[in-house]
């Protein structure tokens, strides 16, 4: 194996150990990562159509209707209709998401802080623009301009 192919490993390993870390501490308080992320989206973002939180997150609208109807489900988001397009819905976060937010997004930073802490702030600040700069090849890669 190359540098570089044991430095992608090493990446995409803490990557997927993160996020099912995080998912599965944010379960045992009842709120996965998948959707506090989704209640984030909205509370950040506003109401939005579910079209819309596809594309932010790169998924299927399917995916993201069986997650909202789910979140609906448990009262933490609403469908109300869209005023620009009256066969579409826009889907809002209620007050009980934003609490759900409140009592699941302090573990998650907590989780991040312990396992980022181990970094002091001049090597965060390098990791931030080593990242910065994979991720400016791999756009313009995307873009087609090698």
């Amino acid at each position: 194996m190359s540098d570089l192919e044991a430095i992608v490993s090493a990446y995409a390993r803490l990557y997927l150990d993160l996020t099912r870390t995080l998912d599965r501490r944010m379960a045992d308080e009842g709120m996965s990562l998948a959707r506090t992320k989704l209640l984030i989206c909205l509370q950040k973002n506003g109401s939005m159509r579910g079209t819309a939180i596809a594309d932010f997150f790169n998924q299927s609208p399917r995916t993201v209707t069986e997650a909202i109807d789910g979140l609906e489900r448990d009262g933490f988001v609403e469908r109300t209709p869209d005023p620009t397009d009256r066969r579409a819905k826009l889907i809002g976060i209620t007050r009980e998401g934003v609490g759900a937010v409140r009592t699941t997004e302090p573990l998650r930073e907590r989780i991040i802080g312990q396992t980022f802490g181990v970094l002091d702030d001049d090597e965060r600040a390098m990791l931030g623009h080593l990242i910065g700069k994979v991720d400016g090849a791999l756009a313009r890669l995307r873009e087609g301009s090698d």
